[in-house]
């Protein structure tokens, strides 16, 4: 069984994290079946609090073809698993101006579970993914001349 491991690549160029926290979600049998697949993506994905409870928005899971009427909408409210502690601790945060939820990993956990990685976090300014590009480039232009040399 391969290993899934679904990314959101354009958070770390969008966004500065202040932390992380790893949460399950609440999921339908058609919907695990789907990410065991690797048929899922976090890309436009957000998380709000609705009623005090975290919930991750327009994650889209594809419908399972053999899930018969069975099946589940793509891109449902699903909900997130955290404990009360790091919920409240993220409703405060949260209220900053500036602050804002996003999903960093879909994953399947050891012991079978669905779970995503999730980040507390603040929108870059343009200067810093400017900042950004110029330290990778220079970073990969090191590592060229260090290859030439040996």
């Amino acid at each position: 069984m391969s290993e899934i491991n679904i990314k959101n690549k354009k958070a770390s160029f969008e966004y500065h994290f202040l932390s992380k926290y790893v949460a399950g979600i609440v999921l339908t049998g058609t919907e695990i079946k789907s990410i065991r697949k690797g048929e899922a993506s976090i890309k436009e994905a957000y998380c709000t609090f609705i009623s005090d409870e975290l919930w991750i928005l327009n994650m889209h899971i594809s419908e399972l073809k053999e899930g018969s009427y069975n099946n589940h909408t793509p891109r449902r409210q699903r909900k997130l698993l955290l404990n009360k502690q790091e919920l409240n601790k993220l409703s405060k945060n949260i209220k900053t101006k500036g602050n804002t939820i996003v999903p960093l990993k879909l994953f399947i956990s050891k012991s079978g579970y669905a779970k995503i990685e999730i980040a507390l976090s603040t929108g870059k300014k343009l200067h810093d993914k400017r900042e950004d590009l110029k330290s990778k480039d220079a970073k990969r232009e090191m590592d060229r001349k260090l290859k030439s040399f040996s």
